[in-house]
């Protein structure tokens, strides 16, 4: 049965496939983790600036994670396949911020940090949507589970915060900007999310020597969530709510404030 627990038990019972798995998750987190303290630094709000750079030390802290998971099997990373480094492809699509402006000195304007928070909210909705499949996978896995709980209960954080952030701005005069932005980036996030997901499972079933009606019927699967979310799908991720969790990145005395 291609459930997402065989699926998963499969790829993780493989040394090859593991390695994989891990190593592109450790190089969305770590060019994230870079990203967001550039924006950190760039960033004049001291309030904001500092919420940013939680969330960067979160990125860097879950590609430690998976780095760590990977020493316990004995395993090196792997160089990730170009066609599956989901965070690279999002930044050649033009989403989020450049990495030749991170890497200016001048300070970011409202609509630039407008751009990485929409950036944030779209795929950190993915993330998010990811580690609770996975903590629902491999909850009772004593090498994984509590791994993933950690990156999970931080994802729900990051994913509070740009919530919370959008809405402060589109207070400010903002929403017509953030709502085309929204738009936009949610559709080619759909559309990355499809390509990195055809290149991860292509490759782990040439490591796995799956049939060839097997990758017929993942790729199908594939294809299916695509044409949902193309369709309708997509539309969650645009969606603005202030969270329950207030202050979500902010400091224990400010959040008991809020």
């Amino acid at each position: 049965m291609l459930s997402a627990r065989a699926i998963y038990h499969e790829i993780c019972d493989n040394d090859d496939t593991y390695a994989l798995f891990l190593s592109v998750a450790a190089a969305g987190e770590s060019q994230g983790g870079w990203e967001n303290e550039r924006i950190a630094h760039l960033t004049s709000d001291p309030e904001l600036s500092g919420k940013i750079a939680r969330h960067g030390k979160d990125e860097e802290k879950h590609g430690r994670v998976f780095h760590a998971l990977l020493r316990k099997r004995g395993l090196d990373p792997i160089e990730v396949p170009p066609e599956a480094h989901y965070t690279r492809l999002l930044e050649q699509a033009g989403i989020g911020l450049s990495h030749p402006r991170l890497k200016q000195e001048r300070l970011l304007s409202d609509e630039e940090i407008i751009v990485y928070l929409v950036h944030s909210r779209v795929t950190e909705q993915r993330a998010a949507e990811e580690v609770a499949m996975q903590c629902r996978v491999f909850g009772d896995d004593p090498e994984l589970g509590n791994a993933i709980r950690i990156i999970a209960a931080d994802e729900v954080n990051h994913l509070a915060y740009c919530h919370e952030e959008l809405l402060r701005f589109c207070q400010r005069g903002h929403e017509p900007l953030i709502r085309r932005l929204l738009r936009r980036y949610a559709q080619a996030e759909v559309r990355t999310y499809r390509d990195v997901s055809q290149a991860v499972m292509g490759e782990m079933g040439r490591k796995l020597r799956w049939s060839a009606p097997k990758r017929a019927l993942l790729g199908f699967g594939i294809r299916a969530i695509y044409a949902f979310e193309r369709s309708l799908g997509w539309r969650r991720l645009t969606r603005l709510r202030m969270p329950t969790r207030r202050n979500a990145m902010g400091s224990k005395t400010a959040a008991a404030a809020a």
